[in-house]
């Protein structure tokens, strides 16, 4: 198991025991993920890219696991990957290659599982 999956791990426990304590908040943040990466005219795979994007500029690891994993599963390709990260890069600058590069290695570790 690599780091992205130990994130998400991590991270999963702890929103549980947090969920509990706050679970309406939980609760309409879920509707508005469910909600939002629907598919529509942009495919759920793209959704993922835009969110894995922000998760970059965010410096979230966190957020660059799961919308990884998210966009592995959507069957999202490494190409598409590199190009979204490479569009983030150019809005980010130097830090959007440091955490380019996180996305693409969460991306290729969920990649192995979903593909």
């Amino acid at each position: 198991m690599g780091h992205y999956h130990e994130e998400s791990q991590r991270y999963n426990a702890t929103a549980a025991e947090l969920r509990k304590l706050i679970p309406g908040t939980y609760d309409g943040y879920r509707e508005m993920h469910k909600q939002a990466m629907t598919e529509g005219e942009l495919t759920v795979g793209v959704k993922e890219l835009i969110a894995l994007s922000y998760g970059i500029a965010e410096r979230c690891d966190s957020c660059i696991a799961s919308h990884a994993r998210g966009a592995a599963r959507a069957g999202v390709t490494t190409q598409q990957v590199a190009e979204a990260i490479s569009v983030a890069v150019m809005m980010q600058g130097g830090p959007g290659t440091v955490y380019g590069a996180k996305a693409f290695e969460a991306f290729k570790e969920f990649q192995e599982k979903y593909a």
